[in-house]
């Protein structure tokens, strides 16, 4: 076996193109295994790392495009397919496997992928790319299964005609954090009534390297819309949508920019909308557990928080996960040869500031944010006399699998906000 390519990122979905000479494949910094977004580099097979093959060397043919491709097709020896967060929304495109300018086909509020579970863009190409096959779903439209030319398909099945959601609308808003325009989602309440006040939460994705979309399966955020709350989901510096410039302006400042970026849309969000201040809350699992207690050690702005499988403490989290790797690139060292670099994004290090009622829930067998970080945190608030409540989930790891975990996972969430929402708006 001869090595013909050494990343500096990660990389995902690679392709060899259809005359044997090439290797297309999407790298960037990616922090979850399956959930893809960077650039498309093209590598020639018969060649050397970084050396003249046949005349070229491997090149990015997508270097300044304003969007993650997440996945790709050849439909020629020269010519490849791609699928991309374009700006929340999905998208299509094409470019040269010899470079130049990429061109964005079609895009779409809704997901289109190749299967109904997923919130990243993909498809099922035919062999030249004249026609793709997706699911196309939206939070106002369930998935269904379209086939045809990109940007021209044709439903092909009716299994969800007659569905409506139960959830408000959802809309893509932009807002500015100094240079950095941000783009998020924001799901308005259900029964929304111009003019009366509402309570806003904020839920923070996980990742970082990943994106709200606009999925028909809202889950917790549907229920939020439905108990009558502006629901907003922000993709801030770190995820995807934006081009790769923008997915590592969070490499060595977890909770910096990041944190900023959240905190300028809850204040546009809040001039925009008949937000009440007293009753904004924030969620989050995993990068967005950890965004969670990280935001409360920050403001008092929250009247109540949830943090799900959160990262409290990067010295222990370091020595106890099982996936210890994911954070080279982000930090640039372990904590070990830079435990600086990782102190200052260390929710720990500020918890004496937390004010917030907080609820952590976890999952035991939680390899990937172990249990004992949601003990922690637990510990500290409860010696701090700061109300909060522990919920381990038995034989779970870092996604609850058993339905009813799920639904007490949401249940507690949803109680949780409920009545500290009600008790802020008594005072």
């Amino acid at each position: 076996m001869r090595e013909i390519y050494a990343p500096k990122w990660q990389m995902e979905d690679p392709h060899v193109s259809p005359d044997g000479k090439n290797v297309a494949l999407i790298e960037g910094i990616m922090s979850d295994a399956g959930v893809t977004g960077g650039d498309i580099v093209v590598i020639p097979i018969n060649g050397a790392i970084n050396g003249a093959i046949n005349g070229g060397t491997a090149r990015n043919v997508t270097p300044n495009i304003k969007a993650s491709p997440s996945s790709l097709a050849w439909a020629s020896p020269d010519r490849i397919l791609f699928a991309a967060n374009v700006d929340g929304d999905s998208g299509f495109g094409s470019v040269r496997a010899t470079g130049g300018e990429a061109q964005i086909l079609w895009t779409g509020e809704e997901v289109a992928s190749a299967s109904s579970d997923t919130a990243q863009a993909s498809g099922s190409f035919s062999r030249d790319g004249t026609v793709t096959a997706v699911t196309r779903q939206s939070a106002g439209t369930p998935p269904e299964v379209w086939a045809g030319p990109i940007g021209n398909w044709k439903q092909i099945t009716h299994l969800n005609d007659g569905l409506e959601p139960v959830w408000g609308a959802k809309r893509n808003i932009h807002w500015q954090n100094g240079n950095a325009r941000v783009q998020g989602w924001l799901t308005l309440p259900r029964d929304f009534v111009p003019g009366k006040t509402y309570p806003l939460v904020v839920n923070v994705h996980g990742g970082p390297s990943s994106a709200c979309m606009s999925p028909w399966s809202e889950g917790l955020s549907g229920a939020e819309s439905a108990m009558g709350y502006f629901v907003l989901c922000p993709n801030p510096r770190g995820s995807y949508g934006q081009g790769e410039a923008f997915v590592q302006a969070n490499i060595k400042d977890f909770g910096g920019g990041d944190y900023r970026d959240i905190m300028a849309g809850i204040d546009a969000v809040s001039k925009e909308y008949p937000i009440d201040p007293k009753r904004i809350g924030i969620r989050g699992h995993s990068y967005g557990g950890y965004m969670t207690m990280w935001a409360e050690t920050q403001t008092e702005r929250f009247a109540a928080a949830v943090a799900g499988a959160g990262l409290s403490d990067w010295l222990s989290y370091y020595g106890l996960n099982d996936i210890d790797e994911w954070m080279i690139p982000f930090f640039g060292a372990s904590v070990y040869d830079d435990p600086a670099i990782y102190a200052k994004s260390d929710a720990m290090h500020f918890v004496k500031a937390v004010k917030t009622p907080t609820l952590i829930l976890v999952g035991d067998r939680d390899g990937e944010v172990p249990m004992e970080q949601s003990v922690e945190w637990w510990h500290a608030l409860k010696t701090l006399k700061v109300p909060t409540r522990l919920v381990v989930y038995p034989n779970e790891g870092h996604m609850l699998v058993k339905p009813a975990d799920s639904y007490d996972y949401n249940l507690r969430s949803l109680e949780w906000f409920d009545e500290w929402f009600r008790k802020a708006s008594a005072h």
